[in-house]
């Protein structure tokens, strides 16, 4: 599976929010990206404060694919977990699967213990989920192919030519 054809259904985006919302509440932390590997934001919960997410996921992808290149020079397939640590807020990284990384952003209400913890729970059920949602059948059937001239025409209020 190429990374750009992750597709999360909407059942399972609603699985994947209430696990990165139990874990918000479980670990204090205030936000958690779902992304995949090529930075791409798949799903974002936390608090309601302006964050440039797009921005975050793509460096924190890029981020963990180079710290993936430097545990392969030291003879690991790669480092699982990534910690940055600042003065008011932190970061969490961390693998989910082949595909997807666990972003969190945390202050100091909370402990890196706290959210390595329960972020590996989190990681792994939201793994889970993804696994599922990549076994479903893709449906391929009258709604996914493309409309005619005549059936675009009426579905969009032109009147059709007699």
């Amino acid at each position: 599976m190429r990374l750009h054809d992750v597709v999360i259904h909407e059942g399972d985006t609603e699985k994947i929010n209430a696990i990165l919302t139990n874990f918000l509440g479980e670990s204090g932390a205030t936000e958690a990206l779902l992304i995949d590997r090529s930075g791409q934001l798949l799903v974002a919960t936390g608090s309601s404060r302006t964050l440039d997410t797009v921005s975050i996921s793509a460096l924190a992808a890029g981020a963990f694919s180079s710290t993936a290149a430097l545990a392969r020079l030291l003879g690991e397939t790669e480092f699982t977990v990534l910690f940055h640590q600042g003065n008011k807020e932190s970061l969490h990284v961390s693998t989910v699967d082949d595909h997807a990384i666990l972003l969190v952003i945390f202050g100091g209400q909370t402990t890196v213990g706290m959210v390595r913890l329960f972020a590996k729970e989190a990681a792994t059920a939201i793994g889970q989920v993804l696994s599922a949602s990549r076994s479903k059948s893709r449906n391929v059937d009258e709604l996914s192919t493309p409309l005619t001239a005549e059936e675009s025409r009426t579905t969009f209020g032109e009147p059709t030519k007699l």
